[in-house]
């Protein structure tokens, strides 16, 4: 177990999926930067990193249009449209985002044929399906809320994960939550908290990356007073509790209990028998 003396926060969220956002982009920024990716600024403070070879691109956008906080889109020529695009909106658990880019950074370092990997239904590695088995692991029941969309749903009904068949507008997955993939929480899809979405070419280990991510069932640490760190009246707090003393050795319990023993009381003056006769007592005065 960590030492809570060194844990972010100072209540546990359960589940994890109705936590939010920690309110710093650092830790999910972090695996790209240690690869060397260019990071530059704007004038708003928004935050664009690029790799190397510019085929894959982050936008941190606290100052963004929308609510689209995260927009990561990766391209087969760098020049080109995106081959894929994806993008967490600002209330998403950072951790979630973290999931994502850590195995991202381990993609590109693969090289293309990694990070650009196509899903392919009925394939070991590729299959789109690959993505929902952690949440189904976890619980998640199966649901087919409307034609055309499979769905998952977490145990509470506050979360759910849709995957939509059939033909979809290449832009409106880039620009929309009409894309293939939509991952949320909150009261209903239509009413979501956070949301995260993925275009139909998204890599099957970088969704899965995610799912694994939501689908742990360790709960993520917050600070009860930042209400906008997890979704309040929904999730469970628990309070994370400062470490106890250590369990005491047989060793400490003896010097314990020799430290509460009374001072040893001196000798009492007590006759001894003897073989001698005791000296006579003096008689009355007379």
């Amino acid at each position: 177990m960590p030492d809570t003396n060194e844990i972010d926060g100072d209540v546990y969220i359960s589940p994890r999926h109705l936590a939010s956002t920690t309110g710093t982009g650092d830790p999910a920024l972090a695996p790209l930067l240690d690869l060397g990716w260019d990071l530059r600024y704007d004038e708003d403070s928004n935050v664009y990193l690029s790799a190397p070879d510019r085929r894959v691109r982050l936008g941190y956008l606290p100052e963004g249009e929308d609510d689209g906080l995260w927009r990561i889109n990766a391209y087969k020529d760098s020049f080109g449209p995106p081959a894929w695009g994806v993008c967490f909106n600002d209330r998403v658990p950072t951790e979630f985002v973290q999931a994502f880019t850590t195995v991202l950074a381990t993609a590109y370092e693969q090289g293309p044929d990694t990070y650009l990997a196509r899903p392919v239904s009925g394939t070991d590695e590729h299959d789109p399906f690959l993505a929902v088995v952690p949440l189904l692991k976890q619980g998640w029941e199966i649901d087919r809320p409307r034609w055309g969309v499979f769905a998952v749903q977490a145990p509470d009904g506050h979360a759910g994960l849709e995957f939509t068949t059939g033909d979809l507008d290449p832009e409106a997955e880039l620009t929309t939550r009409d894309a293939r993939w939509q991952l949320w929480a909150g009261k209903s899809i239509d009413r979501p908290v956070w949301y995260a979405t993925a275009s139909t070419d998204t890599p099957v280990t970088l969704l899965t990356a995610v799912t694994e991510c939501v689908a742990d069932p360790a709960p993520l640490p917050r600070w009860r007073e930042e209400t906008f760190s997890y979704i309040k009246g929904m999730a469970e707090l628990t309070p994370i509790l400062p470490p106890g003393p250590p369990t005491p050795t047989p060793l400490d319990v003896q010097r314990s209990v020799a430290s509460r023993r009374p001072a040893a009381l001196p000798a009492a003056s007590v006759p001894r028998w003897s073989t001698t006769s005791r000296p006579a007592l003096p008689g009355p005065r007379r």
